[in-house]
């Protein structure tokens, strides 16, 4: 291929070089080797299986060392993966150079310049919001169903009621949990699309965490006390809410910038999440174990019993270990699905969260 040139930069495969107004950029051989190829199919997409026949010329790699590839490329150019001006990535399939080529003998920078940029067409934040909602309730109510039916079967009544037990308590954990994910999902998004990088996602999550809590403690406690004349009133509530929200916008966050895969982005915003429900848990905080265990002794009447979880970590009851070990596990399984959920978003893999060029999220 003889040299090209696009924007400011002039690619030389004879020599082996590519320089930005007349500048060297160091790059490695193949990662030059991927940048001749997506050139020379300027315009067409350039699948996954030609990266990996001819720029690792079949040598046995895993996709994510693609994903650095292209990663690197988008970090050396100066492109924007949510806005790309050189690499554009169509998802599941490959990648595709967008930019305008010139002949290596002509100054097309100077076109460039000429030429006044188009600012790039950006949904209205209410919109990406709607659309963070639905991820983040689906994976809220994923949560809900897994952590309904564990609780369900440890806690049911022995007998004939056994079912119709676990399925109330699949029923409710799945619908609480999916509005809550799905008003977390809205404030990540919206925070990401109003403000820019870190604090964006992570002050939009908790927020919309702190309000769902907060609004589902006040709806539940005055519900309880219409109907029955009591209600307990250290359930989880507005703190709680505003802590694994928060944590949801960091794993977001943390999975842009690095490029990490939903499932990648599931295990460790699980781990981020066991942290906060385990700090909670020792600050006093209640998640859906000691909120349905302070209804039960409200509530004595009731047939659940959470004695057989305490039981497991040697307490008579549902005492501090237990509530602590059950609000770790909930806010670790909470976090990484929603998270996973809003990570695996197409619009959000094409559209970096941080402020680092080139960081979208594969999903």
């Amino acid at each position: 291929m003889s040299p090209v040139r696009f924007d400011r930069f002039r690619l030389d495969l004879q020599d082996r070089r590519l320089t930005r107004d007349g500048q060297t950029v160091e790059l490695s051989g193949r990662y030059l080797d991927a940048l001749a190829l997506l050139v020379a199919e300027r315009g067409r997409l350039v699948t996954k299986d030609r990266f990996m026949a001819e720029v690792w010329k079949g040598v046995p790699v895993t996709d994510e060392a693609l994903t650095q590839c292209v990663r690197s490329l988008r970090r050396v150019l100066g492109d924007d993966a949510g806005r790309p001006r050189f690499i554009e990535t169509v998802p599941k399939h490959g990648y595709r150079f967008v930019a305008e080529v010139a002949d290596g003998q002509t100054p097309a920078v100077a076109k460039a310049a000429a030429t006044p940029p188009v600012p790039p067409k950006t949904r209205p934040a209410w919109r990406e919001g709607l659309s963070g909602a639905a991820s983040g309730g689906a994976g809220g109510a994923v949560a809900g169903l897994i952590g309904g039916m564990v609780y369900g079967l440890a806690v049911s009544p022995e007998g004939m009621g056994a079912a119709s037990a676990l399925l109330v308590l699949v029923c409710a954990t799945t619908l609480l949990a999916l509005a809550a994910g799905g008003a977390v999902g809205f404030g990540v998004e919206t925070g990401r699309v109003v403000r820019s990088g870190l604090w964006g996602v992570v002050l939009g999550g908790a927020f919309a965490g702190a309000l769902i809590g907060g609004v589902t403690r006040l709806v539940a406690l005055d519900a309880l006390a219409m109907l029955t004349g009591r209600a307990p009133a250290d359930m989880t509530g507005a703190a709680e809410g505003l802590a694994i929200g928060a944590a949801i916008g960091l794993g977001v966050w943390t999975a842009a910038r690095r490029g990490w895969s939903a499932r990648r982005s599931a295990l460790a915003s699980a781990a981020l999440g066991l942290g906060v429900g385990g700090a909670l848990a020792a600050l006093g905080g209640r998640l859906l174990g000691g909120s349905l265990n302070l209804l039960l002794q409200a509530y004595p009447d009731a047939r659940l019993d959470l004695s057989p979880i305490g039981a497991v970590v040697g307490e008579s009851g549902f005492g501090p270990v237990a509530r602590t070990i059950t609000a770790s596990l909930e806010a670790g399984l909470f976090v990484g699905c929603v998270t996973a959920f809003l990570v695996a978003r197409p619009a959000l893999r094409q559209a970096p969260v941080g402020e680092v060029a080139g960081s979208g999220v594969r999903g």
